[in-house]
């Protein structure tokens, strides 16, 4: 009976491997919205030169807004990979990220809702600067929608804060 658990053990642990190919489809996403921001880049070049005020700054903020996704994708690729999968090894390259190994699943939780909430706030903001192509429904949605999922985030790290204190006095509790 010891041998099958130690089997299924083995089989169940290793079952993290599959979700490396999800993590390299995100990194191929990655390469997909550099393609999606050469093609907002290049339309923006003569909005610069010949266009209004207000289509050049939601250019830029649509540059902004898949350059925050990107960022978004990367964060999820390697807190994901190292957390559920396995380590990687580049301890001593120069570039490597200082946060890189250090994001448990709690922080790619945070990271994750507040980047969440800063397209959500360059939508708006895009919204806001195009404010004569909406009606006040519309409006209402993306600013609605945008409150809950800054609400989202405050209860996401309230929930981690309360958690981390809980345990912190768990510790200091055995201690004495």
């Amino acid at each position: 009976m010891k041998r099958i658990e130690r089997v299924l053990e083995t089989v169940i642990f290793n079952s993290r491997w599959l979700l490396a190919p999800f993590y390299l489809g995100l990194s191929l996403a990655i390469g997909l919205l550099l393609v999606k921001f050469g093609r907002e880049f290049l339309h923006i070049v003569p909005l610069v030169l010949h266009g209004e005020g207000e289509e050049v700054i939601l250019g830029i903020l649509s540059l902004v807004d898949v350059a925050l996704v990107a960022n978004l994708l990367l964060i999820i690729v390697f807190a994901g990979y190292e957390n559920f999968v396995s380590h990687i090894h580049t301890e001593n390259h120069e570039d490597r990220p200082e946060w890189m190994g250090h994001v448990d699943f709690a922080d790619l939780k945070i990271k994750l809702i507040g980047s969440i909430v800063a397209i959500s706030a360059i939508e708006l903001l895009k919204a806001f600067v195009n404010l004569e192509e909406l009606n006040d429904n519309q409006l209402a949605w993306k600013v609605g929608i945008h409150l809950t999922l800054v609400f989202s985030g405050v209860m996401f790290a309230l929930m981690d804060r309360l958690g981390v204190a809980k345990k912190l006095a768990q510790r200091e509790h055995r201690d004495h």
